[in-house]
């Protein structure tokens, strides 16, 4: 099994989480809504597979590359 991470390409606030653990995703899903500069920023799972973790929740506040979820694959 592999670990993906999915990082934050924006510093911003999230808005809205679309999943939840354990939840199983495919390739381009949103997991999350950011909010920077009065944009929505889906933030998409890079792979197939399910939510391992999400480490962020509505409202905090990430930073540019911060790690927002963790898929697994395979």
């Amino acid at each position: 099994m592999a670990r993906h991470q999915v990082e934050s390409e924006v510093a911003g606030s999230v808005w809205k989480v679309e999943v939840a653990a354990g939840d199983a995703v495919a390739a381009g899903d949103v997991l999350m809504i950011l909010e920077s500069m009065k944009m929505e920023i889906p933030v998409e799972s890079p792979v197939d597979g399910v939510v391992e973790a999400l480490l962020v929740a509505p409202e905090d506040q990430v930073a540019e590359e911060q790690v927002l979820a963790v898929v697994v694959s395979g």
